[in-house]
């Protein structure tokens, strides 16, 4: 029997290349939940061929997950063998700007699923996590799992709090968590106020891009497409079985890192390479319009890679898959959630 998913976030970007890669190399139903009223998009989901090809595979149901499941939604959604939540707000910049309420979306929604799988008891429940909740990394330090927490934001410190109550979900009443941390996805559908499609647009305008550096360090990135990182994810499904307390001391966590480190600015100029155009630019320190910002990010990947688990699609050949859907998807640059919500 075909094993059902649970998929939160799933009109987001990296949830919707999840779902694109679930359907692609699994026989797997998808319940797929989303408010629609953050950053969630139908047309991520209507606009992949693979959801087209396989709709009758996926439910989907209009719910805001900082509130409560009701009974009548949680009959419907049924037992799922798998939860994976990927529903969070997850931009640095707005949770500086207005932090209270960004930080309230993502602690409520977390213990609202969380006291959802207490109901239903699924096989495993899937915490999405990022690089950001260790904090910076020094040049030639990569965080293990298990590192320190030490987030320098609030959209950092609300994903390491969402970590924390699974954790605490997983100690006290056995939901079956297990944590993944991942670092930049990028990829085909990404909002566009993140770094790719903010860049491919400024080559295209031919305005300067920010790079944030200080002095001659710049920033830098493990970057990786959203379909390595769902590869990884199901890989780690299939071969790892969440561990319960008090037979462990912790949930099994595991890092989903890109292949190499890049800076920001040969990212950018890789990026202007696949668009044909070149790059302007100049280098900004980070901390007079971003406070809370960090420099550097990095995760170690050996763990996964010690079960054998390789991202299928090569940086660059990602970075030209994605930047030549932009060309030819243009209105993916341009659309503004503020006129959208206005």
């Amino acid at each position: 029997m075909p094993r059902r998913c649970l998929l939160t976030g799933i009109g987001g970007f990296i949830g919707s290349h999840f779902l694109e890669h679930v359907l692609l190399n699994t026989d797997w139903e998808v319940v797929g939940i989303a408010s629609w009223r953050h950053r969630g998009l139908p047309e991520r989901i209507l606009d992949s061929e693979h959801y087209q090809r396989h709709r009758d595979r996926v439910t989907l149901y209009t719910h805001d997950l900082a509130t409560p499941i009701s009974p009548i939604l949680e009959r419907r959604i049924g037992r799922p063998d798998i939860i994976v939540n990927f529903a969070s707000e997850s931009h640095v910049d707005r949770s500086i700007e207005d932090p209270v309420p960004f930080v309230q979306n993502n602690v409520n929604l977390v213990l609202w699923l969380l006291e959802f799988s207490r109901a239903v008891k699924p096989d495993v429940f899937v915490q999405v996590g990022t690089d950001e909740s260790y904090g910076p990394a020094e040049p030639g330090k990569d965080h293990k799992e298990w590192d320190t927490v030490l987030p320098s934001n609030p959209y950092s410190a609300s994903k390491a709090a969402q970590e924390a109550i699974a954790i605490s979900y997983w100690r006290t009443y056995g939901v079956p968590v297990l944590l993944t941390n991942t670092m930049n996805n990028i990829g085909e559908r990404q909002d566009p106020e993140k770094f790719l499609p903010k860049v491919i647009k400024h080559v295209l305008d031919g305005r300067v891009m920010p790079i944030h550096a200080i002095g001659d360090r710049i920033g830098s990135r493990y970057y990786l497409h959203a379909r390595n990182h769902a590869d990884g994810l199901l890989f780690i499904l299939d071969r790892v079985r969440p561990v319960l307390f008090p037979d462990a001391t912790r949930p099994a966590r595991f890092n989903i890192v890109g292949e190499r480190e890049v800076d920001n600015l040969e990212m950018a100029r890789l990026i202007a390479r696949c668009v044909g155009k070149p790059l302007r630019y100049e280098l900004v320190n980070p901390y007079a319009e971003r406070p809370g910002h960090d420099l550097r990010y990095g995760l170690d990947g050996s763990k996964l890679a010690g079960l054998g688990w390789r991202p299928p699609i090569a940086l660059e050949a990602s970075l030209e898959k994605t930047v030549q859907w932009y060309l030819r998807h243009p209105e993916w640059l341009e659309f503004s959630y503020h006129r959208r919500c206005s």
